[in-house]
């Protein structure tokens, strides 16, 4: 949930620490593991994962169209906390070792 102090952010000077920082919080929060670009959120304050499309017993993609939305993340500067917040559920994440400035 968002308080009074969230403020939308973008990651500054993005290091291998605050890239770890921000893989584990989403791949927490998903249960699984995820891709990211390097750049991540440090344009926007805004992720958004893609949902793996749906694959028959022998591996190939069915058919149809997935109608599942996709994942969203928003960044936010609380308090010079940088924290990732899971759309979905409102949960909250704090990137250690990351710098943000306001969007």
């Amino acid at each position: 949930m968002a308080t009074g102090n969230d403020v939308p952010a973008r990651i500054t000077n993005p290091s291998a620490a605050s890239r770890a920082a921000l893989q584990n919080a989403v791949n927490d929060a998903l249960h699984t593991e995820v891709l990211l670009a390097a750049n991540a959120l440090t344009s926007s304050s805004i992720l958004t994962i893609e949902r793996n499309p749906p694959r028959t017993l022998q591996g190939q993609l069915a058919t149809g169209r997935n109608m599942d939305p996709p994942i969203r993340f928003d960044l936010v500067l609380n308090d010079s906390k940088c924290i990732l917040i899971d759309m979905r559920d409102d949960s909250r994440h704090l990137l250690e070792n990351t710098t943000c400035i306001a969007e």
